[in-house]
């Protein structure tokens, strides 16, 4: 049985996206939060600029969520019962800044296809309209790809700044989330959020779900976990989940697997004839 309704299946077909979800309790989002916390502490370059990529890869905890029975319900009545985890990213507004997300598509610069694969956007804070929470245009999936400018704006967290032209936020829906819950949206959906005007930080996660048929289409084979059922295309390169936070290994890994995903986005700018010179921010 599919964990998601027929009428949410029906929102996601109709508008791309479906929200809120509910995944794990507030004392597990404030536990979840607490080691993203000690890694900045204790370690701090590791969750900086590119570091914010496969975060899942040096905090147990979130690999923890990455495997979340609740999520790979959901996931799998969208793109079946085999599933991959083909990256996450960690996206941290502090209070009264400026940091922002420009509206875009998910698959414009990943280069995975088809472009039949889900995010999950999982809130370790909440997300609201006051700290900047994502806001999507419904039904924009159902078109194709569409230009993007890569403006590399201040406060832009966004690797490229990569925009999409005149987006009319009248009718962009504000996703609205409690800690523990999570909203779901096709590659092909075009989002974005505001700063974060409140007095405390919004934290959430986004994990890249794929289905085995999915390829890496820029840069030959990249990386993948699987998290459900088997993987028998082989179009990825399979990595182990974290055995403890801040062991070498993982550290190691994360380190070798950021390094690919910036190939992959160097690859997408070279395509497009465009130089890409800012760092992740």
């Amino acid at each position: 049985m599919s964990y998601l309704s027929s009428n949410q299946l029906k929102q996601y077909d109709n508008e791309g996206f479906v929200s809120p979800i509910n995944i794990f309790s507030k004392d597990k989002a404030k536990e979840i939060r607490n080691e993203i916390e000690l890694i900045e502490n204790e370690m701090p370059e590791e969750l900086k600029n590119s570091g914010r990529y496969n975060a899942h890869l040096i905090s147990p905890l979130l690999d923890e969520v990455t495997h979340n029975p609740k999520i790979l319900d959901a996931v799998q009545s969208l793109i079946g019962k085999n599933i991959l985890v083909c990256g996450t990213t960690l996206f941290i507004k502090n209070p009264n800044e400026k940091g922002f997300v420009s509206y875009h598509q998910d698959a414009k610069y990943i280069g995975l296809e088809p472009h039949n694969w889900v995010t999950a956007w999982v809130a370790i804070t909440n997300s609201n309209e006051n700290n900047g929470c994502m806001r999507m245009w419904s039904g924009s999936h159902k078109d194709n790809l569409k230009d993007h400018d890569q403006k590399f704006n201040e406060g832009n967290l966004l690797t490229r700044g990569q925009t999409i032209k005149n987006v009319p936020k009248k009718e962009t829906t504000p996703l609205v989330l409690e800690a523990g819950q999570m909203s779901l949206h096709h590659g092909l959906m075009i989002h974005g959020s505001g700063p974060n005007s409140s007095d405390d930080r919004r934290i959430g996660v986004a994990i890249r779900y794929i289905n085995p048929d999915v390829v890496q289409q820029t840069t030959g084979k990249s990386y993948a976990m699987p998290v459900r059922g088997v993987d028998k295309k082989g179009n990825f390169i399979h990595y182990p989940a974290p055995v403890k936070i801040f062991s070498k290994e993982s550290l190691r890994i994360h380190k070798q697997i950021c390094e690919s995903q910036h190939r992959v986005l160097m690859a997408t700018a070279k395509k497009e004839g465009k130089v890409w010179s800012k760092p992740v921010s």
